[in-house]
């Protein structure tokens, strides 16, 4: 299985850090963000990975190279603006090719091992959900018997964490448009998978996450 990484956000609410640093390159524990990302990957042998980039590509593509100091081969989706989550997968499926792929964004951290990762079936995505952190009360989406639906109570988190087939883009047209409308569209015709992680998780959306990150991974 390939894997991309989606880095090319801005990181607003992380400024002023990410004005110089684009946000994957950002540290915790000693490393960039996007390092975890890497290590994991080529620890489940998931080793051709894309990653797409904006705001200070340059520097992503410098830090991270073509990838072999960490055991994997990196190629690049490089978007001039920022193309959403739907919109930069679907520029990067050239490079992902014809099979299911795993796409992880790269503003979280987790312990989420992606062996095991897969699609069952006809289904067009396989979702990794997650319990409700505080700054996301409402949560997401519904997961009932491994399947996820849109509607309903008990709501989880969606991880950033997921395995999806390239039909999921079919009819779609280049340019920026968000991956979530696509998933719910799947969902209502019973296409998506789903399993709840309840191990280490956290979405680095602002300088104190960051800040509550490193001193985890220092302890």
């Amino acid at each position: 299985m390939k894997a991309m990484i989606l880095a090319a956000g801005r990181g607003n609410r992380m400024r002023p850090l990410t004005d110089q640093v684009p946000k994957p390159l950002l540290e915790a524990g000693g490393r960039p963000l996007i390092q975890y990302h890497l290590e994991r990957l080529a620890a489940a042998d998931i080793r051709d990975i894309v990653i797409n980039h904006a705001h200070l590509g340059e520097q992503i593509e410098a830090a991270l190279g073509d990838g072999s100091r960490f055991g994997v081969r990196i190629r690049y989706s490089s978007e001039q603006t920022a193309l959403e989550t739907g919109g930069g997968i679907f520029k990067a499926l050239p490079l992902l090719g014809p099979d299911p792929f795993l796409v992880i964004n790269g503003d979280i951290w987790s312990d989420i091992d992606p062996i095991g990762l897969c699609l069952a079936g006809t289904d067009l995505a396989h979702l990794v959900l997650v319990d409700n952190p505080p700054h996301h009360p409402s949560g997401d989406f519904i997961l009932t018997g491994g399947r996820v639906r849109a509607e309903g109570n008990r709501r989880l988190t969606f991880s950033g964490v997921g395995v999806y087939r390239p039909s999921l883009f079919a009819g779609c047209r280049p340019g920026a448009f968000a991956l979530a409308p696509l998933l719910r569209e799947a969902m209502a015709q019973g296409r998506v998978g789903g399993e709840h992680h309840r191990g280490h998780w956290l979405d680095i959306g602002t300088p104190e996450r960051l800040a509550e990150l490193d001193r985890h991974l220092r302890e």
